[in-house]
């Protein structure tokens, strides 16, 4: 007696696959990409880890304060020269606008030339559009004033006639030379204008000293900087080297050079910070210092002046520039001396 056999069986459709089947179709599919809660637990864990370093440079330096205030010191000193000459540019440029100000053409008439003559040749001169403002000095006034200024009221009385020519001292528009010389041609050709003097050397010498002077401070503002560069430099090459079994061990662990170096940075970055801090107080107690001493003699020319302060902007400008000489110099030697370092 022979058991029947069991027919065969066909899969319907739109069964489902059989377990088999599964793995296969699950290795085929493609992997899922970093979700974004993954990523912001990176951020996160990178955040955390430059917070920790930032403390824990701060604690290294004030583990050793005597030599964290003389480095930083160093490089105070090393920024205050350039700083004290960018002031001193500062107030030599008030003082140049002051004098572009006072910048004047003396148009003399001739002699022969009356009062009423002379103001219609006041008012020709006004006319021109490159005259700001003009100022009429009659022969009788110029008189008076240079006796005045002398102190000969009484020996020029006895002159028959005044030798002295009428004048209009003129406040040109453009102090540049060129066109106060376009200015002096053109007044020179007037009915009733004698000459026109126009003294623009003691104005020159005063922007070529300006000019010397910003190219001074920019020479020395470059090697004060490469001066910073090498104190940050030899103060993080010397923390490097106390901590070499660290680096190793760390390293061998697979810690990447941005880990290594992240630390050194930061205490890069507050040396820098805090030299530019210490070059900011002693340029505020030099400014002090001088500040009576400037003003007095000033006042014994006639004159107002007050020393330039850097000021929110100048302050700013060079606490980022000191602490981005720090992180420099800190970047270059750590750089250098991670190259060197190998774990065993």
């Amino acid at each position: 007696m022979t058991t029947p056999r069991k027919p065969a069986t066909t899969p319907r459709r739109g069964a489902r696959p059989t377990r088999r089947a599964a793995p296969a179709a699950a290795a085929r599919a493609p992997k899922p990409a970093l979700s974004s809660t993954q990523w912001g637990s990176r951020f996160r864990a990178w955040a955390r880890h430059h917070k920790a370093m930032a403390i824990d440079s701060v604690r290294r330096l004030l583990r050793y304060p005597i030599g964290s205030l003389l480095t930083m010191l160093a490089i105070a000193i090393a920024l205050v020269l350039p700083a004290a000459l960018w002031l001193t540019l500062s107030s030599a440029r008030l003082l140049d606008a002051e004098l572009d100000d006072s910048a004047t053409l003396t148009v003399y008439l001739q002699s022969r030339i009356d009062t009423a003559q002379a103001g219609r040749v006041e008012q020709a001169v006004a006319a021109e559009p490159a005259v700001k403002t003009t100022r009429l000095i009659t022969a009788a006034q110029g008189m008076a004033d240079f006796q005045q200024a002398l102190g000969l009221e009484d020996a020029l009385d006895g002159l028959e006639d005044n030798p002295l020519p009428a004048s209009i001292v003129v406040t040109p528009a453009s102090v540049a030379p060129e066109a106060m010389q376009a200015l002096s041609g053109r007044l020179e050709a007037l009915s009733g204008v004698d000459e026109v003097r126009v003294d623009l050397a003691w104005v020159e010498r005063l922007r070529h000293l300006a000019e010397l002077g910003q190219r001074v401070t920019l020479a020395l503002g470059v090697l004060f900087g490469l001066g910073v560069l090498l104190v940050v430099g030899n103060t993080i090459r010397l923390a490097v080297e106390s901590r070499r079994r660290e680096i190793e061990v760390v390293m061998l662990i697979g810690a990447t050079h941005a880990f290594v170096r992240r630390p050194f940075l930061y205490s890069g970055a507050w040396y820098g910070l805090g030299g530019g801090l210490l070059a900011l107080g002693l340029l505020t107690l030099g400014g002090r210092w001088l500040a009576l001493p400037v003003q007095a003699l000033a006042a014994s020319y006639g004159a107002g002046f007050s020393l330039p302060a850097l000021g929110i902007g100048g302050s700013t400008i060079l606490l980022s520039c000191s602490t981005l000489l720090g992180w420099l110099g800190a970047w270059v030697a750590v750089t250098r001396h991670l190259a060197s370092i190998k774990p065993r």
